[in-house]
């Protein structure tokens, strides 16, 4: 596993070591020599550095906290979806019109949780409460989880429970292109993986830290030859 060149610092609460997804990537850090240092209190970050609220801004962008969903209320999430499906909050991309700007703090740091199979219960028995109608699932409506999918496998997961699913679906928008392990995964048409795109000039001026349309072109076409339901 290569980490990411925009992560600079890796915290984590106590008790993703209770799990395994936790120990996964705990060792994932210590193979490719990333510092982890571990927080004293749930929900609690304090170490990320920000003298100006720019600075606080970029650290904060560029720090992965690894910990546990508590609250396993998902937030609807209408027009597009149901219900948001919480793996990931945050993302490393810095789009200069997206909204998660104004939602996640001076620091706006990445979380990924790792009671994958928590949430994933959670998601069935939501699913249960409104057959025999299909409930949709919305896993990029607070983050971008393809950027982290290296490192938790988490949408892998999602996609392989959603194909199970006869009456639910998950859907999630991404910039990124990190997606070569969801190509050969069964998912049964039931996971639509939509790109989102734009001009190089837009790209460049505008979505920083972000790969640029060729490359999301190319893993767009990649997703549209393993059969997903796809769309810009």
């Amino acid at each position: 596993m290569v980490v990411s060149s925009q992560l600079k610092r890796v915290f984590f609460e106590k008790e993703p070591l209770d799990y395994p997804l936790g120990r996964q990537i705990y060792q994932q850090m210590q193979n490719a020599g990333q510092e982890v240092v571990f927080l004293q209190s749930h929900n609690r970050v304090t170490g990320i550095p920000g003298k100006s609220p720019r600075e606080a801004f970029f650290q904060g962008k560029s720090t992965l906290v690894v910990g546990v969903r508590k609250t396993l209320d998902f937030a609807t999430c209408k027009p597009s979806a149901h219900y948001q499906l919480p793996l990931v909050t945050g993302c490393e991309g810095i789009c200069e019109y997206c909204y998660l700007n104004t939602q996640l703090g001076k620091k706006p740091y990445i979380r990924i949780y790792v009671n994958v199979e928590d949430i994933l219960h959670q998601a069935a028995i939501l699913i249960e409460n409104r057959r025999p109608e299909i409930t949709l699932f919305e896993a990029a409506a607070t983050s971008d989880p393809v950027a982290v999918e290296p490192y938790s496998g988490s949408l892998a997961r999602a996609i392989g429970f959603f194909a199970e699913q006869e009456w639910g679906r998950l859907r999630f928008v991404t910039k990124f292109t990190c997606i070569d392990t969801l190509l050969k995964l069964k998912h049964n048409n039931h996971t639509r993986i939509r790109f989102s795109v734009n001009t190089d000039q837009v790209i460049r001026s505008y979505e920083h830290r972000t790969p640029r349309l060729q490359h999301r072109l190319q893993a767009l076409s990649k997703i549209v030859a393993s059969g997903y339901p796809s769309g810009v």
